[in-house]
């Protein structure tokens, strides 16, 4: 296979190998975890940027179009996203990589080729691995890394399995590369975060030790290669494992609430703001977001009325500490233990969120609710449901926060019955697209707190 046969100049908008591959991406693409736009067809597809990594891999930065959602005034903006694919290309698929194939291209210049998704392909994933070993640029690809650290070569890939927006490899339980599906342009916030953080001496978030990005079609963040923690578990499995053995985990949460506290420490050394949050605008941008949601999941129209009283009372209440730098999307699966501490990971933030949203200060408070909204929702995964040890967890992580930040949650009624909200009508909206079996769990926090709010 000769890159000249199809490979624009780097830098040009390529539209040839698309005729290859939009057919098959039009049909892979939704039955990814990581897509975005499973309730909206793909309308068209515009390749980006194209950059052969090596012989038969690709990369690829691809923007989709969707048929646009009305919003709740009636108007309908045009919808879409920018999406990085390392697209694997050969004559034949060895059976082995058979869950990786996207199917054999009929047109174009690709044609007569197998398509499968690289990653899936330890040699390609090896590959790429090296990219990041020697830092380097690869038509608009930059690859970069921490001149301190070494990373040994030869390390065996694996595809993380877990759930999430993103992909993930590891390498020889030492390493582990997250590359970004949706790419948005700037610094992604899961480089930027941890790298201010290990300046700060903060070893609850794990340095970034390589990555990449690209120059074109603008500069944005692609991967990030970190250290793994082999023998850690996340807050997610350890809590169903207490609920499941009935054990107490109170004193987790409590030990979870301080590495919470000393992790929003040092985001305020690294990223000074200090400034107070606006809570007006806040409770105006829930409200918003309320009625787009309620828009789109008609199940929570009837509790609107009861869930904007605690946007509301935001204009009233104690505006709670300073605006800072902050996790964005902290919750259970966002925390990993290993012997005895507790470290944060994954700083990207919600994906679905502008990144100049998830890269500007907000009430630490946001956090705090994102964690005891995920008690209760571990607390669900058991049958009877369990209130009272979400209850004790969430007391003992509040203690343990107020421990160390000077400050107790507990005491900011208003500001965290508001964030607790906007964080279930969040979950609702997300489970409804990507897990609509999921969607009683934070629909039975909805109906407590439209009733708490009446």
């Amino acid at each position: 296979m000769s890159k000249t046969a199809f490979l624009a100049p780097s830098g040009t908008t390529l539209s040839g190998p698309m005729d290859s591959l939009a057919g098959l991406l039009r049909e892979w693409l939704p039955r990814q975890r990581w897509f975005a736009g499973k309730d909206r067809p793909v309308t068209d597809l515009t390749l980006l940027s194209m950059t052969e990594l090596f012989p038969g891999c690709l990369h690829l930065l691809i923007r989709t179009g969707h048929t646009p959602v009305p919003a709740p005034g009636g108007t309908a903006a045009p919808s879409g996203d920018c999406y990085q694919l390392l697209l694997g290309v050969r004559q034949h698929l060895s059976p082995r990589l058979g869950r990786a194939l996207i199917g054999r291209a009929d047109r174009g210049p690709l044609a007569g080729l197998t398509v499968f998704d690289a990653l899936q392909d330890p040699r390609s994933a090896q590959l790429l691995l090296e990219r990041l070993r020697h830092p380097g640029a690869a038509g608009p690809l930059r690859f970069e890394a921490d001149a301190s650290v070494s990373v040994p070569a030869g390390l065996v890939p694996r595809v993380l399995d877990a759930e999430q927006s993103n992909s993930s490899l590891v390498y020889g339980d030492a390493f582990i590369l997250k590359l970004f599906r949706r790419i948005q342009p700037g610094v992604n916030p899961d480089l930027e975060v941890p790298r201010a953080l290990a300046g700060q001496g903060c070893r609850r978030v794990p340095a970034p030790v390589a990555w990449f990005r690209t120059t074109h079609p603008q500069e944005a963040t692609l991967g990030v290669l970190q250290p793994f923690l082999p023998e850690a578990s996340d807050g997610w499995t350890l809590a169903l494992q207490a609920l499941a053995s009935g054990d107490d985990f109170t004193a987790q949460s409590h030990e979870l609430g301080r590495a919470t506290a000393e992790v929003h420490l040092a985001l305020a050394a690294a990223f000074p703001a200090g400034t107070q949050a606006e809570n007006g605008r806040t409770g105006a941008a829930m409200t918003e977001r309320l009625s787009s949601a309620a828009h789109c999941v008609p199940a929570l129209q009837p509790f609107v009325p009861g869930l904007r009283t605690a946007f509301a009372a935001l204009t009233t209440c104690d505006s709670g500490p300073p605006a800072q730098r902050i996790h964005g999307d902290l919750h259970l699966g966002q925390v990993l233990r290993a012997g005895r501490e507790w470290f944060v990971i994954d700083f990207e933030g919600e994906p679905s969120r502008p990144l100049a949203e998830r890269s500007s200060a907000h009430s630490p408070v946001r956090d705090i609710a994102g964690m005891l909204r995920s008690f209760d929702y571990a607390a669900r995964q058991r049958r009877p449901w369990r209130p009272e040890w979400a209850r004790r967890c969430r007391e003992a992580y509040c203690a343990g926060y107020a421990s160390l930040a000077r400050w107790d949650p507990r005491k900011k009624h208003g500001l965290l019955r508001a964030y607790e909200t906007d964080r279930a009508v969040y979950e609702v909206l997300y489970e409804a697209r990507h897990r609509p079996d999921w969607v009683p769990v934070p629909m039975a926090a909805i109906e407590r707190l439209a009733v708490r709010g009446a």
